[in-house]
């Protein structure tokens, strides 16, 4: 297991020289950046590149928040903090107690402890107490048990679908993905807080990194939702196999985050892939997580698709169109999305995704008639 180190080594030094034995007498391996070598990429880069390689992810509050680089304008253990919740991957989040945080790295500390609600977050006051309770939290990771828990919902949920608004490519109407994720037990935002978001969503949308600074993003808001519309970018040709793409980000007044996605399409039509809809899914479920709207405990997730008669099940290949295609749901009315009956932790938006992704993706297929 390579487990990434992301602190300020101001008021960590201690702590961060005696992390890496640990790890390896534990028999892993550790990662952080006093190991990178000479490189030619630049630090931040290569950060994240190393981040990305690792399985786990420490992160340690100390009293520093550290310098703010004016290309993310947060520092750099707040950039690879949101890195690995887009990642999905596992995060154990330690903070020093007995020192003044900065203001910046209280802040900084709010956003990473209300995680705690779905994850790990715990404490330490020297390092002889962070080096033990990292091991017994190594010895946990080890067992590789499921960060999800399910349980029955108590009463019917009522989700807002938007199946009968189908989106537009160049004139063409292409069916949509949608995702829904509704905090249980929410008493909803005021109206003042939710024209707030209405300003500051696309700004959320920006900070997680999954749209570029050049892709346009248009704001809107009502007295029952926020929305951010995403602009997709033109195939270079006619016949170019296209991946699916995020379109639109929508928070409603009882705090459902909804997101509406293109699927992977070519010639042929809109494709239902047993593979790449549960990556596609898995991604959302990640997305919406980096989007920190969603912080209770338990929630329900459902996804459903638009105008499931312009799909087919098939293999999506990213670098050759279909010649031919199963056309016969064309005729057929019918519909294609999930009804949540029990509720799922927090994880489901974090390390629990791909699972969470998996059980949706293989009930959504299996309701198209041409899965039978």
């Amino acid at each position: 297991m390579r487990i990434f180190i992301s602190s300020v080594r101001k008021g960590l030094e201690e702590e961060r020289d005696a992390l890496p034995g640990l790890i390896r007498a534990a028999g892993h391996t550790p990662v952080l950046f006093e190991d990178f070598s000479a490189q030619t990429t630049p630090s931040r880069q290569t950060c994240l590149a190393a981040l990305d390689s690792a399985d786990v992810c420490l992160f340690l509050l100390g009293p520093s928040y550290g310098h703010v680089f004016p290309e993310t304008g947060q520092s750099a253990t707040h950039d690879e903090w949101v890195a690995a919740k887009m990642a999905g991957k596992p995060r154990w989040v330690y903070r020093k107690l007995g020192v003044t945080f900065e203001d910046a790295q209280q802040d900084f500390a709010r956003t990473v402890e209300a995680y705690a609600t779905g994850g790990f977050r715990d404490s330490f006051r020297n390092t002889a107490e962070l080096m033990t309770k990292v091991v017994g939290k190594i010895k946990e990771a080890e067992s590789d048990r499921s960060p999800l828990s399910f349980a029955p919902l108590a009463q019917p949920v009522s989700l807002r679908w938007s199946l009968d608004q189908a989106g537009v490519d160049g004139g063409v109407s292409l069916p949509l993905l949608e995702l829904h994720v509704l905090p249980v037990g929410f008493p909803g935002y005021s109206a003042r807080e939710l024209e707030e978001f209405g300003t500051s969503l696309a700004d959320r949308i920006r900070r997680t990194g999954a749209v570029k600074n050049n892709v346009a993003l248009t704001s809107s808001s009502s007295r029952e939702h926020a929305i951010v519309g995403i602009s997709v970018g033109r195939p270079r040709t006619f016949d170019t196999p296209r991946h699916g793409e995020l379109v639109e980000v929508r928070l409603h007044k009882s705090g459902q985050v909804s997101l509406r996605a293109t699927l992977p399409r070519d010639n042929m039509g809109s494709i239902l892939d047993h593979d790449a809809l549960p990556e596609q899914v898995t991604s959302l479920l990640r997305f919406n997580g980096a989007l920190d709207l969603i912080q209770n405990e338990r929630l329900v997730v459902a996804i459903g698709i638009s105008d499931p008669r312009m799909t087919q099940v098939d293999r999506f290949n990213p670098h050759q169109s279909r010649t031919r295609a199963d056309l016969g749901a064309y005729t057929r009315s019918f519909a294609l999305q999930t009804e949540p009956d029990e509720s799922i932790s927090l994880a489901a938006l974090d390390t629990g995704a791909a699972e969470v992704a998996g059980i949706l993706s293989r009930a959504l297929i299996k309701q198209h008639p041409s899965a039978s």
